[in-house]
């Protein structure tokens, strides 16, 4: 299926989604109707991300460990995910300080006109889940078959490059035949990942057309200014990533762009990033990245580098503190914006996990958990930029990285390799 015609298909599949929904909305004769309608949207929803995540963890272990196995030595891997995390540190950095910038330029918390949630009521998010001791015990997995059925991406990170380092090093002795094996299902994994992908534009309809429904869209003008200001942060967040992406690309980043648009409006769509991984992965392989760095920098800012994600949590803490009233400091700020930068680094593979984040610091700044309340119900439709933004600033990251290691061909020499991945099944044909 063609890029532009499954991206054509998305967009009507949004807007379907959007119109569908927003009848069943006005029509269902009620919340408890709208919201039993909406039930048989989910089921959809859940079935599509269920294929989705049916094909991640052997996705990530075999072009991890097919590309672990022909990096060769450990230095390589250690130089790679060394240039990975310096440039996730800095979009991390750059993401949670422009939410701070924009959080105190436009004010979206100033007479919110909304009914203020008790200090004292609980959110019901399990902020415990959030802490050093636990995230560092968890990204080494106890069972590599538990991780594989909980699709613990850092946990199948970990094991992958111990086994591809392994396979590296014995792969002209003794493990020629398991090597040639593994790099053999990548393309398996890569044809199934195409099958599941013509779902997409279901998957999408039942998603936006389920939010629509049980939300309706009354919500987006009660918290219009919020998520407004949100949206511009995002962009201007999107310009600061393209700029720095462009200054180790040059032109080859706007390139970057439209090639990713895909997977970026199905992460936007679904508000999973996990939706998007897949498709990503084969985007990034069609921009010319070589498979070594794409298989070990995509799942590790999977983990790692969630700008849109990040630059939430600055500009929802300070929404919260803005609608109570309670001014924070530029000393508190900063301290906020430093405390956030460690805890978001154990975000992944916690259930909302941005607003976790937020209630986990609001307390240490005197500021109510219950505030997160008033964006729970809302969260849905921020999620969307979020995941757009986390899938934008990974394949910036991955292409940085790639550009970095000498590790991207040119167009033509990217053509010629797709042609000859075709080539034997045109011959089969």
């Amino acid at each position: 299926m063609k890029m532009n015609k499954q991206t054509a298909l998305i967009v009507v599949a949004m807007v379907l989604g959007i119109v569908v929904g927003y009848a069943c909305n006005v029509l269902s004769g009620g919340p408890a109707a709208a919201k039993e309608i909406a039930g048989y949207f989910a089921m959809v929803t859940d079935i599509f991300l269920r294929l989705i995540k049916m094909i991640i963890a052997p996705l990530i272990f075999s072009t991890l460990v097919a590309g672990m196995a022909g990096m060769g030595d450990a230095r390589t891997v250690g130089r790679i995910g060394g240039k990975a995390v310096g440039w996730f540190l800095m979009a991390s950095l750059a993401s949670l300080t422009i939410g701070l910038i924009f959080a105190n330029l436009f004010q979206p918390g100033a007479n919110v006109g909304v009914p203020l949630p008790d200090v004292s009521a609980a959110v019901g998010l399990k902020t415990s889940a959030l802490n050093l001791r636990e995230f560092v015990t968890h990204v080494f997995p106890r069972n590599f078959f538990e991780a594989m059925a909980n699709n613990e991406i850092l946990q199948i990170l970990v094991f992958s490059v111990f086994v591809g380092l392994a396979l590296g090093k014995l792969r002209e002795t003794k493990a020629r035949t398991l090597v040639q094996s593994i790099e053999e299902v990548v393309p398996v994994m890569l044809t199934v990942t195409d099958y599941v992908m013509r779902f997409a534009p279901i998957g999408v309809f039942a998603a936006v057309a389920n939010v629509v429904a049980t939300q309706g869209l009354g919500v987006l003008l009660v918290y219009g200014k919020f998520m407004g200001s949100f949206y511009v942060t995002l962009v201007v967040l999107w310009a600061f990533l393209i700029g720095a992406g462009f200054l180790v690309l040059r032109k080859d980043v706007f390139r970057l762009v439209r090639t990713v648009r895909e997977p970026m409006l199905l992460g936007f769509s679904t508000a999973s990033s996990e939706s998007a991984y897949p498709r990503v992965m084969e985007e990034l392989k069609g921009f010319g990245i070589k498979e070594r760095v794409i298989g070990f920098v995509l799942p590790l800012g999977y983990s790692f580098n969630l700008d849109g994600s990040m630059i939430y949590t600055t500009f929802a803490s300070l929404f919260i503190a803005q609608a109570y009233n309670l001014p924070l400091s530029l000393d508190q700020q900063m301290l906020m914006l430093l405390v956030l930068m460690v805890s978001s680094k154990g975000i992944a593979g916690v259930p909302r996990s941005s607003l976790v984040v937020v209630a986990a610091v609001l307390p240490m700044f005197n500021l109510p958990e219950a505030g997160v309340l008033l964006i729970m119900g809302i969260d849905h439709f921020l999620d969307m930029g979020r995941t757009a933004t986390n899938v934008l600033g990974n394949a910036i990251a991955t292409a940085v990285v790639g550009k970095w290691e000498d590790a991207i061909g040119t167009e033509e020499e990217t053509a010629e390799e797709l042609a000859e991945a075709a080539l034997p099944a045109a011959v089969a044909d």
